[in-house]
């Protein structure tokens, strides 16, 4: 399929603005651009109840956000971990997605603020994830939620981490955890992928930005074949929570997802795979200026409700 019209629209008006490649700038520099997509994404939906509060973690307080839909009773929870190449991104950068799942959905999402690389870097990020969600699970009630209904989700990095949760919390047995949500996510740092070789520039995310955020990230070569870091490489995958994996066509990232999908399916793991075509990496976020975007938007939604019925 050629590049989506929507897609090559929003990569022209970047390339327009001078902005460059990632892996060229500085650490400050590259948050400082992920601030500015935010302002082109603009505000999010309206949802009932958003707060800002601080859950307990391994290196002190982890800043989370929860937000609610309107209605009463315990509600299922999503426990949302944010892209960014585990370098940029917060609470800010995808406030817009949390809220478009919270109302879609009708769950209450709690978005987890993790340490970042390089001033924290693997398996820091690992360990704040984990750690939010145990606290999550055992204080769901306190959080006007169903400590049955509980499932992890994130987008690139974000959808790293969340593989990585699931598969801890199935070693250590807690917490249950009833479906995984898994946006275009990294599941191996190897870069050897066909996708990679195909999309190794031009489309938003690049291959040299892939390997900076890995060099900011983690410690060494070694930390690559950690099932941790590269979820892909761990040896048993079965008796992990049913998944959601989208892919983009135009991603680096995109034959890993996959991968890790047809891992998931081996394993006997209910997976449902959809690859969006013409799409470049991040699209899930920029719902408001990618028609696909508001559209796997909507099909996260469809699952979520699903999983939690």
């Amino acid at each position: 399929m050629p590049l989506d019209p929507q897609a090559r629209m929003l990569l022209d008006q970047m390339q327009s603005m001078g902005t460059p490649p990632l892996h060229t700038m500085s650490v400050p520099e590259a948050r400082q651009l992920m601030e500015s997509m935010n302002v082109l994404i603009g505000a999010g939906e309206e949802v009932e109840h958003v707060e800002d509060r601080e859950v307990p973690g391994p290196a002190g307080p982890i800043p989370a956000r929860l937000y609610r839909p309107a209605g009463h009773g315990p509600l299922p929870l999503l426990v949302y971990f944010h892209g960014g190449g585990w370098v940029l991104g917060g609470l800010a950068s995808h406030d817009n997605v949390c809220r478009s799942l919270v109302n879609g959905a009708g769950c209450a999402v709690l978005a987890i603020d993790y340490r970042l690389a390089p001033e924290h870097r693997f398996p820091a990020a690992v360990d704040d994830c984990y750690e939010a969600t145990v606290w999550a699970a055992a204080n769901a009630a306190a959080l006007g939620c169903d400590p049955k209904r509980i499932a992890v989700g994130g987008d690139s990095a974000g959808g790293n981490l969340a593989t990585v949760i699931s598969q801890i919390a199935r070693d250590r047995g807690i917490p249950a955890l009833r479906f995984q949500l898994l946006v275009y996510p990294a599941t191996d740092a190897g870069y050897d992928t066909a996708s990679y070789r195909e999309n190794a520039t031009g489309y938003f995310l690049e291959l040299e930005g892939m390997r900076w955020f890995y060099d900011h990230y983690l410690d060494g070569v070694a930390d690559r074949s950690d099932p941790r870091a590269s979820p892909l490489r761990a040896r048993d995958l079965h008796g992990l929570p049913p998944a959601l994996v989208i892919t983009a066509e135009f991603d680096p990232l995109r034959d890993e997802g996959e991968a890790y999908a047809g891992r998931l399916r081996e394993a006997g793991v209910p997976v449902t795979l959809h690859r969006y075509d013409g799409m470049i990496h991040g699209f899930f976020s920029m719902g408001p200026l990618l028609d696909q975007g508001k559209r796997a938007v909507a099909e996260a939604v469809a699952a979520l409700r699903a999983a939690f019925r």
